[in-house]
């Protein structure tokens, strides 16, 4: 019989030896309650929780937010009704002040007649993954937004190109075309988790196509735009080179584009952010005969583009010269340093 109880109590030494390795081991929070909760007996915050040493009764107020207790009361109640496990997300108050998210998890512990004796649990910091997930929703919320706009841009584009298209071949190749474009915007949306694209990454990817890049001079500050921005500037551009491939500098030898953009730099300077693509070239094309000119070209770069960022927008054109200069509002166009999702203007698409 004493040989029974020392093994007993050898094991029991054992037991308690490893449950204390896989606490000091784990990195989660590590707390005990008393039956009803309203006690906690111990937690070890692992600094992402204020530690506590002896009873505290009221640790809801120092660890949860008001508009939370109840819900986590909830969860609370029907673990001890059920003398089961008690599981729960919820956000909690940080050893900072800040809010954080946990995944906490309570077994209870029970006597050998089955009453509550006092409740183990452990929390793991979630905050991080709550984050994404909402980084997450917040982009698909975005993302369903734009491809809705895009289809509307589509179908105008459609309807405006067909106004002014004689030829099916010559309106297949123009709607095709730019729907090309919104893809090219589409594809550094993408690469840049939708939080805008640079400027200059822009300009180079809608004049590619185009070629004769050792003539095509581009020049202006490192910039990243907003998404309703990048959506116009890249229909402007695409438009703009399609002319100038067409009818202007890039259509014979010896013409030069160059596309420049500046913003404020003196706090005195107004807010404005200011496009401006010139074209310069020895000799032009003209329009074939049954191609119309201007075109549905000039309502984009004349109305759609300047109307979407609540600008304005003028175009001179010159035997051998063209200039189109778009101003608007800063905040409109470049995307703030907080990098967020949202554009302050409304998109808007060609009626």
């Amino acid at each position: 019989e004493t040989t029974a109880r020392v093994l007993a109590a050898a094991r029991v030494r054992e037991s308690e030896q490893r449950f204390r390795a896989l606490v000091k081991a784990s990195s989660d929070v590590i707390y005990r309650m008393s039956p009803d909760w309203q006690e906690m007996h111990e937690l070890d915050g692992r600094g992402l929780l204020p530690a506590v040493e002896g009873p505290v009764i009221r640790w809801r107020d120092a660890y949860l937010f008001p508009e939370d207790i109840a819900g986590v009361q909830a969860a609370i109640d029907r673990a001890i009704a059920e003398r089961s496990v008690f599981e729960l997300e919820h956000r909690v108050r940080r050893a900072d002040g800040s809010a954080g998210w946990t995944l906490s998890r309570a077994i209870p512990i029970l006597d050998e007649g089955g009453s509550i004796q006092e409740w183990f649990g452990m929390a793991a910091d979630v905050t991080d993954k709550r984050v994404s997930e909402q980084h997450i929703r917040l982009l698909m919320r975005e993302v369903n937004h734009r491809v809705k706009n895009q289809y509307a841009v589509i179908l105008s584009m459609i309807r405006e190109t067909a106004k002014r298209a004689n030829d099916p071949r010559l309106f297949e190749h123009q709607v095709r075309g730019r729907i090309m474009a919104l893809s090219r915007s589409h594809d550094l949306l993408v690469m840049n988790d939708w939080r805008g694209a640079g400027m200059s990454d822009l300009a180079r990817e809608h004049l590619k196509p185009f070629a004769h890049e050792e003539r095509v001079e581009l020049s202006g500050p490192d910039l990243t735009l907003r998404l309703a921005a990048v959506q116009s500037i890249g229909m402007a551009l695409h438009e703009l080179g399609t002319n100038a491939t067409k009818y202007g500098a890039l259509s014979g030898d010896g013409g030069t584009v160059r596309v420049s953009w500046r913003v404020p730099t003196d706090a005195e300077e107004r807010g404005d952010f200011e496009l401006v693509w010139e074209e310069r070239a020895a000799r032009t094309t003209e329009p074939p005969e049954g191609e119309p000119r201007p075109g549905f070209g000039s309502i984009v770069l004349q109305r759609v583009v300047p109307t979407s960022l609540s600008g304005s927008a003028s175009l001179e054109r010159q035997p051998g010269f063209v200039r189109w200069t778009l101003s608007a509002p800063l905040a409109n166009v470049v995307l703030d340093e907080a990098g967020r999702l949202d554009d302050p203007v409304e998109d808007r698409v060609p009626t």
